[in-house]
């Protein structure tokens, strides 16, 4: 579950920029932007998804895609459009590592992430 907040940059395709408080939830594989901002964004649905709610219900929500900027590190994730009930922005995990991110829960921050790449050449025999 998250326990800070970070300040992010959201772009839509309308190249509009809304700064944005975000909830980093680990908990979360997708980010969810409010209506209020990402109507302002000018996002549009690409589909529909479910997703369970930590009660247990199942709710229906829109995806679409946006361009997310925190601190130098940018890049696109998708991100749940959020019904007019969903006030709060949330930063899943799903961004944070399509940004190179990871969340230290003892600091209380985000961090770059530990990027391995093995071999990329076939061993010679």
């Amino acid at each position: 579950m998250g326990i800070t907040c970070v300040s992010v940059h959201a772009t839509g395709p309308s190249k509009r920029v809304a700064r944005v408080r975000m909830l980093v939830d680990s908990g979360a594989a997708y980010s969810l932007l409010p209506e209020r901002i990402w109507k302002r964004l000018g996002l549009k649905p690409k589909r529909r998804e479910q997703f369970e709610l930590a009660d247990g219900r199942t709710v229906a929500r829109d995806v679409s895609e946006c361009h997310f900027r925190i601190g130098k590190t940018d890049g696109h994730a998708p991100v749940i459009l959020g019904d007019p009930g969903d006030s709060e922005p949330l930063l899943g995990v799903i961004t944070l590592e399509n940004l190179g991110l990871v969340f230290d829960p003892f600091a209380r921050r985000l961090i770059q992430m530990r990027l391995v790449l093995a071999s990329a050449t076939s061993p010679t025999p």
